[in-house]
């Protein structure tokens, strides 16, 4: 764990594992930089009310070897949210990101998310309030329109709005979002993609940083975004299938070394995870363990693995060992 303020570097997001609730936790992240060394990292989003009125040290905490990574917050009012970018900032991220995308009703009724897209000048406030706090970058993440607001020129007119606030990087999820009739999950899907959309904004907007997001699954569709905007963010895909990110660092950050193998993952994974269960706020193997699923997706045994550790790790008295004989039921096949 760090906490520490230290020199900023400016992150690449060239290629980047979206934030997602429940999901994208410091375990994940630890796991996924095993695997790129390179890729952008994001916490999942939390709220202006959590850092300030909860454990905000629970929130914040992160491994240093993580990094890089980016804090995503949820809020829409701008001196709260200058006070949790400098929190973030504090601790050592490189990015606070805002998120003005997602579509859920309890996220609606906090007055933040996607609904934030009809209010552009409150979002520009936001921006302004926490650039002014922060040396980090501070970013937006949204969708391309919410309900019938969904013309491109009102997408261009929030854009614009934000970027003369001091935002100079948007990460577009290339779907418009309705905010009632469809769940979160549902508005990952119905509402079709729309990447011409995103594509227009880079060349209405060249000099921003416009990152995009949705419906990529390969690495080669990766490449093919990047012939149009400046960097791709990968969500589920990265999740269930994460050794996806093991040629991240060759094909998008020049690097020459072959990727770790699997099994060379592990083999940094298992200490870490021996480290977390002896803490004295130990976390449940389950907690790591769920992240870690899909490694062998599409691999000889990959069944096997994924069917020990789920009906063993919850166990009473599961330990470190239940990986171990996870490992050896995969190499038996």
């Amino acid at each position: 764990m760090t906490h520490s303020k230290e020199t900023q570097t400016y992150p690449s997001r060239k290629f980047c594992v979206a934030p997602m609730l429940d999901w994208t936790d410091r375990h994940c992240r630890y796991f996924h930089r095993l695997i790129s060394q390179h890729a952008l990292l994001y916490t999942e989003m939390v709220t202006t009310g959590a850092l300030i009125h909860g454990d905000h040290h629970r929130f914040l905490q992160f491994n240093a070897a993580e990094k890089p990574v980016a804090f995503q917050l949820g809020g829409s009012n701008p001196r709260e949210l200058a006070i949790c970018a400098k929190m973030i900032e504090d601790y050592g991220y490189n990015e606070v990101n805002l998120n003005v995308g997602c579509p859920s009703d309890r996220v609606q009724n906090g007055r933040f998310g996607a609904c934030l897209m009809a209010e552009p000048e409150l979002v520009a406030a936001c921006v302004a309030a926490m650039a002014q706090a922060v040396s980090i970058p501070v970013t937006v993440k949204s969708r391309i329109g919410i309900d019938e607001r969904d013309s491109y020129e009102e997408l261009a007119h929030f854009i614009s709005a934000i970027a003369d606030a001091g935002c100079k990087t948007f990460i577009i999820h290339a779907r418009k979002a309705w905010l009632s009739g469809l769940s979160p999950k549902q508005n990952r899907d119905i509402p079709p993609l729309r990447y011409d959309v995103v594509y227009q904004i880079k060349q209405d907007f060249p000099q921003l940083e416009i990152i995009l997001n949705g419906g990529v699954l390969t690495l080669d569709q990766a490449e093919e975004v990047l012939q149009h905007v400046d960097g791709v963010m990968v969500g589920r895909e990265a999740y269930h299938n994460p050794y996806l990110l093991a040629e991240v660092d060759r094909r998008f950050y020049g690097e020459s070394e072959a990727p770790r193998s699997r099994e060379m993952i592990m083999e940094r994974l298992i200490p870490y995870i021996q480290e977390q269960l002896d803490r004295k706020d130990g976390v449940r193997l389950n907690s790591i363990t769920r992240h870690i699923l899909g490694l062998f997706h599409g691999e000889p045994g990959a069944r096997g693995w994924r069917r020990h550790l789920s009906e063993n790790v919850c166990k009473p008295g599961a330990d470190i060992n239940v990986l171990l004989n996870a490992l050896q039921t995969r190499e038996r096949g």
